[in-house]
């Protein structure tokens, strides 16, 4: 293969821009070419999020062969019954990795209202070419990945063989409602929060073939595994569901490459291993990463070792 896989890119039709019911944060608007939520504009041209012709010129601009496609976070049925919106997305997802050659995969949407409607979901995913998994929140309703739906779903993606990406929802909180805090303060610590309850509830351990990837460099993570370790072997508390410090179980985890900071980089694979950061781009937002494999390679990974990991996390064969 000549180019890498961009595993974190995110994409949705324009006719499923009215978002799932009860979708916190209103309804994608196109004004005059460029993308709004509801009235917040969010930096990017309409056609970036839509155009499946932009999203390819952007690959080869880029020197991305293969890009893993998703729903932005905006788009996660996470208000209740959505299995309409979830379906719809799931069909035009399949349908446009099926006319790429092969430049495209997917990963579908879930819904998250219930265990049984979500493993509906999945089973008709896994049997879905070119779907090669799901993206999920780190949260939902006051509970993590090692609780509630969240966890039903790790268990099933594993049994089905399906990739898992964790990708932030940017949730409000007052303090953090001006100069964007809510993304450059609040994705970090929504992903951060998922893999603690990854490794310290003991869920990676109970489901050791699942596949799982916490995009923008698994947020504060990295920076926290050595206070965490130091908890672990402190407190019985926090080991009590686990039996493997988590600085040491986070290496069996994947990360993308997204951290905006090469030193941020370097510390990500000090801590987890070049065998376990992923190629990411975060397209088409402002805060992605607009050259993702040179940022990547100067960092000491290269293409090669990428793209291994990325079909390693993705199930494809080396």
């Amino acid at each position: 293969m000549t180019g890498g896989i961009d595993i974190h890119a995110h994409w949705l039709p324009a006719d499923l821009f009215g978002l799932p019911p009860g979708a916190p944060y209103g309804p994608l608007r196109d004004r005059d070419g460029e993308l709004h939520l509801g009235d917040v504009p969010l930096s990017i041209a309409t056609r970036a999020m839509s155009d499946i012709s932009a999203i390819r010129t952007d690959m080869a601009e880029t020197g991305i062969a293969v890009r893993v496609l998703s729903a932005p976070p905006f788009a996660f049925p996470v208000a209740g019954p959505a299995a309409d919106y979830v379906d719809a997305f799931n069909d035009s997802l399949a349908a446009a990795v099926a006319d790429s050659e092969g430049a495209l995969a997917g990963f579908g949407l879930v819904p998250l209202d219930s265990a049984v409607t979500a493993t509906t979901r999945l089973e008709a995913l896994a049997a879905t070419h070119g779907i090669t998994g799901v993206a999920i929140p780190p949260l939902l309703g006051g509970e993590s990945l090692d609780s509630g739906v969240l966890r039903h779903v790790l268990s099933e993606c594993t049994r089905l063989g399906l990739a898992v990406l964790v990708h932030p929802m940017q949730l409000s909180r007052p303090e953090w409602s001006h100069h964007y805090l809510a993304n450059l303060i609040g994705n970090p610590v929504e992903t951060a929060t998922a893999v603690a309850a990854l490794l310290l509830g003991g869920v990676h351990e109970a489901l050791p073939g699942l596949r799982i990837c916490f995009v923008h460099g698994g947020g504060c993570a990295p920076s926290l595994l050595g206070r965490w370790d130091h908890g672990w072997h402190a407190r019985h508390d926090v080991r009590r569901d686990s039996t493997r410090p988590p600085g040491e179980a986070a290496r069996e985890l994947y990360f993308d490459s997204v951290t905006h900071d090469r030193a941020l980089l370097d510390l990500l694979v000090e801590r987890v291993g070049k065998q376990s950061v992923l190629c990411g781009s975060d397209y088409p937002f402002d805060m992605a990463q607009s050259d993702p494999l040179t940022f990547a390679t100067a960092a000491g990974l290269d293409t090669g070792t990428l793209t291994a990991n990325a079909r390693a996390f993705l199930g494809w064969a080396p």
